[in-house]
């Protein structure tokens, strides 16, 4: 059984927007270099011919990821007025006497920590699953445990 991939709508319309780029103008600016290494002639010592051919199959394997995260997509829906936190909530919360922090909690495909997009499926976002306002939870982090409150929900 395949995971599900949580996305924004956000997040799907940049997939779909890549999947376009790389299926149209990328695959035609790889033809076109095939053909003119495949031009030059000896295949067996043309670097440019083995250096497309690379950069098909990366080409390709991309498509073929993005494909399947979108096939298995489940669209996060925002939804408002929630008491405790899902996947598609902005959390703020407070570690100790630090500064609140704001996070949106994202699927893996879309997480970002430096643009505050975490996922679900991080030891934050994991902690913070289910939890509501007020609560305090705590994870596993790198560099040892931390514990933190639940200060606001979006």
């Amino acid at each position: 059984m395949t995971q599900p991939n949580y996305l924004t709508p956000e997040g799907e319309e940049k997939l779909q927007a890549e999947l376009q780029d790389l299926k149209g103008s990328k695959r035609e600016e790889l033809s076109q270099r095939l053909r003119s290494a495949i031009q030059m002639g000896d295949l067996s010592e043309n670097a440019d011919y083995h250096k497309a051919k690379e950069d098909q199959g990366f080409l390709e394997g991309r498509i073929q990821e993005i494909e399947a995260i979108l096939r298995n997509a489940i669209l996060i829906e925002k939804s408002s007025g929630q008491d405790f936190v899902f996947i598609g909530s902005h959390v703020t919360i407070q570690e100790g006497s630090d500064e609140p922090e704001t996070y949106h909690l994202v699927g893996p495909t879309e997480a970002d920590p430096r643009k505050g997009r975490i996922s679900h499926e991080s030891p934050i976002g994991h902690a913070l699953l289910n939890k509501k306002v007020g609560e305090f939870a705590e994870a596993d982090a790198p560099g040892g445990k931390i514990k933190f409150k639940i200060l606001k929900i979006e």
